[in-house]
């Protein structure tokens, strides 16, 4: 028997919308409140919408729903925006954030004096907005400019939310693709995961399944493929073997009506080689490499074959008589190790310096500076984060650059300025923190670097490897082509620091004898037993900062670094950063706030930029404070060491509240205090050198929380994930 299914008719609304309560940037999905008339008696309305600020009057048809929880509600199915109708509504549209140079004062102003009028006149007379107080032609032709752009972008958004992405991304592809934004996408809705930042390719297959594309169609296919690729690459790997990547891109692009066969995946894997769209190795088993990645791989191991050949000329006695010359004036002794590090640094084009905390490599480093300008050697230092550049400022006395300063980034061709063709001026270069130098940055550093020129690279290989693709320190070392000196011996001084002794036990694979928080403890490695539920865990660290911190003689607001595992969970990144920010930065009459969606950004708070700006020349990783927040001109000025940094509204979306980072984040960089929480929550991460590398950020003090169960799981975990590279392979042929 057939059964019929009964459809429940559209109801209608028409109103103003009040406030938002609720909003993901992620889905759209909204929670708003509507003014149909009656101010004490707003409607509830849920639904996804394309960029709904208060202020808009809107149409809607959908059906009423009784929330168990938050009572009568009602469900949008379609919407159509229509112009604001009463005065109130226009000042809160046109002051909502939606017009780049009108702000809540603005607007009021010029609904005072064009009413009912101003839109039409801001539509077709806006030369008329001169009559207003305070607004300028500059202003005027910036109120045009951002009109005209909402209109088209408004054109976007509809045409995207119908399709089902994000409204968060509608002005970065409306930036990228201008008037012909919904005809690209519409034509490559692919090409959406290649150009915007956010964009992966789940949400590129969405939109081309809502516009007809087939799902066995080849454009999907290789998109698909690339995907898998680039996925690959964010944990770390170079390449993937076919066994890999075929039952990967497998999984990717079976739906519920079609099923992707192996065989399928192996022809569009021929044929982007035919293409040159990938690099294909063959060894056991057929390696599929995006372009970039084979090259800069294989360029960069002939680059460091091309360097170790390089002769230099020295007089090693003389090299021993300085260094003993210069120990004796300062009456320092260099341990062994030390002595054979600094003496070969003289001699060799290419060298690594590794070891642990309290090894003395900082004091070896400095006296090997110290020999080469003796030596009458032209020194640059570099490092990849901006703190790790200031670190090594100090240490040498000599001003460190970033590596992307270092090589002057040049935003116009996207490249550096530094290469093989315009090399750096430098006869010796100091490179810090070399484990979180990844493939792409080594190779171009190494192509800058002058054939006659020496290179000491300097980091400890038992911390978490590079965010970035690669496994460059620890495949140079693995090698055994590079002349590699390992500090092991822990100097008094540094052994009497709980930090140092702490870390190198996890090293070791000892469950470290940690003291309980106290105030008059003198060590500065501390637990404190946050037990083994997470909610316990979030109370902790607030106690801890909101209580011991200060106590102990430290700024929560500027010395103390959350560091966890992981984002997820409530002991993750993302929930201790809200929970943070309402601790550490909470709202006031002196802080200005920007509410986006469910997040909220406030003056004071502090920051993390989340991809590489060349433009603006700030990269992963790099941490700054929100110094002002400009509803006016839709901007926000960040801090990065010292220096002020403009974001567009719509480049927020590349930073992220940072009182609490993961520990993958912070490498490069040091705070004066660290909280490490550590629970099964983050069970799949735990492992012994994200504990040793999440420790050894502390310089004064690092508090751990969780179980002393947790605490042994992290220490006896051996998680060195194998990166599929071959600079090892490559080095080795010669």
């Amino acid at each position: 028997m057939a059964s019929s299914t009964v459809t429940t008719p559209l109801s209608s609304l028409t109103g103003v919308i009040e406030r938002i309560t609720f909003h993901s940037e992620e889905s759209g999905y909204t929670v708003a409140r509507l003014n149909t008339g009656n101010v004490n008696q707003l409607i509830t309305i849920v639904g996804s919408f394309a960029n709904l600020q208060a202020g808009q009057t809107l149409q809607l048809q959908g059906q009423w729903r009784e929330h168990s929880q938050y009572g009568s509600q009602f469900q949008v199915v379609q919407y159509k925006e229509t112009k604001p109708a009463t005065l109130t509504g226009i000042e809160k549209y046109l002051g909502s954030g939606l017009i780049k140079g009108v702000g809540p004062v603005t607007a009021k102003r010029i609904v005072k004096h064009f009413g009912l009028d101003t839109l039409d006149i801001i539509e077709h007379q806006i030369d008329r907005l001169s009559e207003v107080t305070g607004i300028a032609q500059k202003r005027i032709a910036m109120i045009q400019r951002t009109w005209a752009e909402q209109k088209s972008i408004k054109d976007v958004m509809i045409f995207l939310q119908s399709h089902g992405v994000s409204t968060t991304y509608a002005v970065k592809i409306y930036k990228q693709y201008g008037e012909g934004a919904i005809a690209t996408v519409t034509t490559n809705p692919y090409q959406l995961a290649i150009d915007i930042f956010g964009i992966g390719f789940l949400t590129a297959d969405k939109i081309a399944r809502n516009v007809g594309v087939a799902p066995d169609s080849q454009f999907r296919y290789r998109a698909g493929v690339l995907h898998v690729l680039d996925k690959a690459s964010e944990d770390g790997h170079c390449y993937l073997p076919e066994s890999k990547i075929v039952p990967f891109a497998q999984e990717l692009l079976t739906t519920e009506e079609h099923e992707a066969e192996a065989r399928s995946i192996v022809g569009i894997l021929s044929e982007m080689v035919r293409e040159e769209q990938l690099v294909r190795e063959q060894h056991e088993e057929p390696l599929y490499y995006k372009p970039s990645f084979f090259y800069s791989e294989q360029h960069l191991a002939q680059l460091l074959l091309k360097k170790l050949e390089t002769s230099l000329e020295v007089d090693s006695e003389r090299v021993k008589s300085w260094i003993n010359r210069y120990t004796a004036s300062r009456r320092i002794k260099l341990s062994p190790q030390q002595y054979l590090a600094v003496e070969m640094a003289a001699q060799k084009p290419v060298m690594i310096l590794t070891g642990g905390p309290g090894t003395g490599k900082t004091f070896s480093v400095r006296t090997i500076v110290t020999l080469w300008k003796a030596m009458g050697k032209k020194i640059a230092c570099a490092a990849p984060t901006g703190r790790a550049a200031k670190r090594l400022t100090e240490m040498t006395g000599i001003e460190a650059k970033t590596i992307h300063r270092l090589l002057e980034f040049d935003p116009s061709k996207m490249g550096f300025k530094r290469d093989g063709d315009n090399p750096l001026d430098y006869s010796a270069i100091v490179v810090d923190e070399s484990s979180m130098v990844d493939l792409f940055l080594a190779h171009s550093l190494l192509k800058a670097i002058p054939d006659q020129a020496q290179i000491l690279m300097v980091g400890d290989i038992d911390q978490l490897p590079s965010v970035g693709p690669g496994n460059v320190l620890k495949d140079l070392i693995a090698s055994e082509k590079i002349p590699v000196f390992r500090l092991t011996q822990v100097f008094r001084q540094a052994a009497a620091s709980a930090i140092i002794t702490t870390a190198h036990q996890i090293n070791r694979g000892q469950i470290p004898q940690l003291e309980p928080v106290a105030m008059k403890t003198t060590s500065d490695c501390l637990w404190h037993n946050g037990g083994t539920e997470p909610e316990h865990g979030v109370q902790t660290i607030c106690d801890l900062i909101e209580y011991y911190i200060p106590q102990a003689g430290f700024d929560a607001a500027t010395d103390v670094q959350v560091l966890c595992p992981m984002t997820r969970g409530l002991v993750g990144t993302r929930n201790l950063n809200k929970v943070l920010q309402q601790l550490i930065n909470p709202p006031s009459e002196e802080v200005t706030e920007l509410v986006r969606g469910d997040s909220i950004l406030r003056t004071g708070d502090r920051v993390m930029q989340l991809k590489n700006d060349y433009n603006k020349e700030v990269f992963n990783g790099d941490l700054g404070m929100v110094m002002n927040i400009d509803q006016t001109e839709k901007e926000v000025v960040i801090n990065f060491d010292e220096r002020d940094v403009i974001y567009d509204y719509a480049d927020l979306n590349e930073i992220t509240l940072a009182w609490a980072t993961s520990i993958h984040k912070s490498q490069g960089s040091e705070y004066p205090v660290v909280i490490l929480p550590l629970y099964t929550q983050h069970y799949v991460m735990l492992s012994r050198n994200l504990f040793y590398t999440g420790l050894t950020r502390a310089k004064q003090l690092a508090l751990i929380v969780g179980s002393e169960k947790v605490i042994a799981i992290a220490v006896k975990q051996v998680k060195q994930q194998m990166r599929y590279t071959r600079l090892k392979q490559r080095l080795e042929i010669r």
